[in-house]
Formats: structure tokens, C-alpha cells, sequence
């Protein structure tokens, strides 16, 4: 194969608390604005969704499986026209050629889309499927919602062991995909967080996840972050060294292979607007 086909989703909109700049020369505010920053991956092996979002349960049911907390905090459109599902359906594709679900984690805003989808076999970090089963920790118990996998998906858990790629550790193609499909080791944000790497032929994708929520963060020359989305994603980490030391590795792949690899997140709203119209609030 000479690469993969890929379409950009943005499988869920959230409006934070807090304000962005979007003017710089007047100061203009809005409210703030995230993406759930999916892909769709057309291979041989049928269709396979990068993180899915928002699903139709989440939305007709949000009591259920998004936390009043987590409604709170980030604000979710909740409209079920960008959920994959319909997203898949106006690709002209059927919801049964979804084949495989890769997940970066299994945070409430990046699996609730696998409901929609039940025939789908879900890859996921094996470390991130045990802590999202046992939830041990009261933040992991607030943060999985086993709402979202009681239709009992076909899993596919995958150890920490693989090869090098690119200065990365332990990158392992996945059961039943081509080897343009790769899972990135990336912890800190989860314990089992992931990145996903896509080979289209002219460069690879990497969907980093929420290894970093700010594209300035893997600026090679001056990172920083918004001191909201600072605070936020210091308020969810699980390893914070671990998430620093891959946010510096991803600056040095930013750095050093920026020709080979593009590095996208999974919730900045400028990143997904290189692929397609990002919302305008």
C-alpha cells in the first residue's frame, strides 16, 4: 500500500469556561472552544475511527454517562449531527463498514461513539483498559463511564512492547490493520494514553490524543500553554512527568521530523481547521 485515505471529524464541540482570543489587533474575546479531533481511515480491512467522540447515547442520555461535573466544566453542543455515526453516513459510507475503533484513551469525550458502532472491534492500550475496568482511583472512577461499553465490545488490548519509531519506545502495529496503523505509547494524561500514527503515503499523521491540548505546547522554540488549559490539564494528569517528558519528545519530533510527521491533538480547534472548517463557536 502507498498510504492511507484519511477524513478529519470533529465528533464533539465543547465551550470551556474561560475566554479565547480571536481578534489579536482589537482583543476580541468568545467564549472558549474545543474539538473532539477525530479520523476516519479508509483501509482494506474496512473503515477504522481514530477516537470517537461523542456518541448518540451521550447525547440523548448525557445524564447517564457525562458526568454533571464534566457538563459543567466543558460545555458540550451535544448535537448529535457530529457524532461519527452521522459524520460516516454523509461520507456516503454504511455505519456496518466501521470495521475497528482505535482509542487513544477511554475518557468519556473520546469513547462514546463505540456504542454506535457495536460490531466494531476496539483496539486500546492494555495498561488504559485494566485501569478503565478496575478504576482503582477516584479519579479514574470519575473519569471511565462504563456506560459507554455495556453493549460488550470486542477488545483488543496490546502490552507495552513494540519497536522504536521516530525517538518513540514500543510502537506496535495493531491486530487485523495494516502497518500504516501504529499505537504510540504517550501516558501521563491516563495511565494506557496513547498516540495513533497514520501512514497517508505523503507524510504520517499523528493523532497525539490529549497528550497536549494547546498546539503552542510542541512548539520546538517557545512552548507554552494557555494558563487555563495549564491548569486543566494539570488537573487531570495521572503521571506528570511522564505527560512533560512526551510533550518534550513531541517538540523534538516537531524539531527534527516536521517533514515526515504532522502532530495534531485531539482538542485544539486551529489544529483541526489545517483539514477542515473548525466550528466557529
Amino acid at each position: 500500500m502507498t498510504g492511507l485515505r484519511v477524513h478529519h471529524l470533529n465528533c464533539g464541540t465543547m465551550h470551556p469556561r474561560g475566554r479565547r482570543l480571536i481578534n489579536g489587533d482589537g482583543g476580541l474575546l468568545a467564549p472558549g472552544l474545543m474539538v473532539c479531533h477525530c479520523l476516519l481511515v479508509e483501509t482494506e480491512q474496512g473503515l477504522v475511527l481514530i477516537d470517537s467522540g461523542y456518541g448518540l447515547a451521550d447525547i440523548e442520555d448525557p445524564a447517564r454517562t457525562l458526568s454533571r461535573s464534566f457538563r459543567m466544566l466543558t460545555r458540550p453542543r451535544l448535537d448529535p449531527e457530529e457524532t461519527a455515526l452521522r459524520q460516516v453516513e454523509r461520507l456516503g459510507y454504511r455505519p456496518e463498514d466501521v470495521r475497528h475503533i482505535v482509542l487513544t484513551h477511554l475518557d468519556v469525550d473520546h469513547a462514546g461513539g463505540l456504542r454506535d458502532f457495536p460490531w466494531a472491534t476496539v483496539h486500546v492500550h492494555a495498561r488504559e483498559y485494566d485501569r478503565a475496568m478496575r478504576g482503582p482511583t477516584l479519579n479514574e472512577r470519575l473519569r471511565y463511564r462504563s456506560g459507554q461499553w455495556t453493549h460488550g465490545p470486542d477488545w483488543a488490548t496490546y502490552a507495552a512492547t513494540g519497536e522504536p519509531w521516530f525517538g518513540f519506545d514500543a510502537v506496535r502495529e495493531l491486530s487485523g490493520l495494516p502497518p500504516e496503523i501504529l499505537l504510540v505509547p504517550l501516558p501521563g494524561h491516563t495511565h494506557g494514553h496513547t498516540g495513533v500514527a497514520v501512514d497517508t503515503g505523503a507524510r504520517w499523521l499523528l493523532h497525539a490524543g490529549d497528550a497536549y491540548m494547546f498546539r503552542d505546547e510542541t512548539d520546538p522554540a517557545h512552548p507554552h500553554a494557555t494558563p487555563g488549559l495549564a491548569l486543566f490539564q494539570s488537573a487531570l494528569q495521572v503521571d506528570r512527568q511522564a505527560r512533560h517528558r512526551n510533550q518534550a519528545r513531541l517538540r523534538d519530533l516537531r524539531a527534527a521530523h516536521g517533514a515526515e510527521v504532522e502532530v495534531f491533538s485531539a482538542h485544539d480547534h486551529v489544529e483541526l481547521a489545517r483539514y477542515i472548517e473548525a466550528p466557529a463557536g
